[in-house]
């Protein structure tokens, strides 16, 4: 666990073979097993794939082109428990959606939905008002291998008890 944790790095050039379903649904129960505030699950996923997947690419152009699929991470506002948390619900479920593409060895990379595309992205997707973009990855085999491999920890930047 810990040398996927510490190995994953940002893809952002894929191959065109496609992902089986298999590791999509692989993926996905990763996702849904992130931890939540009080259990509140306060996540919804889009999986976006051909046409689709086109037409949010040209609306949030900035996640590079070129996987065959893609999930939308989605904050689900009636099933907050907790005022404000389910961004973290959705940060901790992303975080293991990058986790389990790399250990299933694809690639993929954390792009935001910007603020000014979350209108014209509920209505290409349908989205009910309730449910806000928050987040999108793109999946797919590596066209090559990130070449930044070291290690990131940083001493300096740890304090005990106090600054």
């Amino acid at each position: 666990m810990l040398d996927i944790i510490n190995s994953r790095r940002s893809v952002r050039k894929f191959k065109t073979d496609p992902v089986s379903e298999q590791d999509l649904t692989d993926i996905l129960e990763a996702a849904m097993n992130a931890p939540s505030a009080g259990n509140e699950q306060a996540w919804q996923f889009v999986v976006l794939q051909g046409e689709t997947l086109q037409k949010y690419l040209a609306i949030n152009n900035n996640a590079p082109k070129g996987a065959p699929v893609g999930i939308l991470v989605c904050q689900d506002l009636q099933a907050e428990k907790y005022a404000g948390f389910a961004v973290q619900d959705c940060a901790a479920a992303t975080q293991n959606i990058l986790l389990a593409v790399h250990a299933k060895g694809l690639g993929s990379v954390w792009t935001a939905v910007f603020p000014q595309n979350v209108a014209d992205v509920r209505t290409l997707l349908a989205l009910p008002e309730h449910i806000t973009p928050f987040a999108f990855v793109p999946i797919g085999y590596p066209a090559a291998t990130p070449a930044n491999r070291s290690s990131r920890y940083a001493a300096a930047r740890v304090h005990h008890n106090k600054w």
